[in-house]
């Protein structure tokens, strides 16, 4: 089974990427910052979602996130599927911080259970078929509008909607324009993706513990 090692985000200015993410989130997620000066504007297709136990983990995040600068895209809420808010990164990178329960005692474990990779997509069951050809295994699809791939312990779950639909859980406007600003680290082969992604062979992350 194929999975995704890491994903690299592209940054003007990768050393305040870099502290912005260990402030926020802290040290250890599997995500990689490097440079770029790729001209990139508007919704860049995708988002990542770091899943955590409960309502109040949800809450400690933001908080962390906004203080460290980033911007506020939607306000913590409840919803069908549990609790959840989106911050924009000050390098651009979107992310979701949700749970999947609604209830908790108010106390934060500190723990991040899940980094999730959303691809905003124009045909979800081509790239489902694409991507089940590389080595990744389908975990749960609904309908043709979403596909969730299975994950190994510790790697980055890949998901998969149509880039409106992604927007709009996003809480931005699904136009947008040149570099994606992502690279996807995989333990395979790189290969080529018509959405425009780009996939790389996975080598180690600067400053991952050994």
């Amino acid at each position: 089974m194929t999975s995704i090692d890491h994903v690299i985000l592209e940054a003007d200015d990768p050393a305040a990427a870099r502290s912005f993410y260990d402030a926020a989130f802290g040290a250890g997620l599997p995500i990689d910052v490097r440079g770029t000066d790729a001209p990139t504007s508007g919704f860049r297709a995708y988002t990542l979602s770091l899943i955590v136990p409960g309502p109040s983990d949800v809450d400690r995040l933001l908080e962390a996130a906004l203080t460290a600068g980033a911007t506020r895209l939607k306000p913590a809420a409840r919803s069908m599927w549990g609790y959840g808010g989106v911050v924009q990164a000050p390098d651009g990178a979107i992310w979701k911080i949700a749970t999947r329960t609604r209830r908790d005692d108010g106390t934060p474990t500190g723990r991040i259970d899940q980094v999730v990779l959303l691809l905003g997509v124009e045909d979800v069951p081509a790239a489902k078929r694409r991507y089940a050809e590389r080595g990744f295994e389908v975990g749960k699809t609904f309908m043709r509008s979403y596909v969730e791939f299975k994950a190994e312990q510790g790697a980055v779950q890949l998901g998969l909607l149509r880039r409106g639909a992604l927007a709009r859980d996003a809480g931005v406007a699904a136009e947008g324009s040149g570099s994606r600003r992502l690279a996807i680290a995989v333990d395979t082969e790189p290969f080529d993706d018509p959405d425009g992604f780009v996939w790389e062979a996975a080598r180690a992350r600067a400053g991952a513990s050994a």
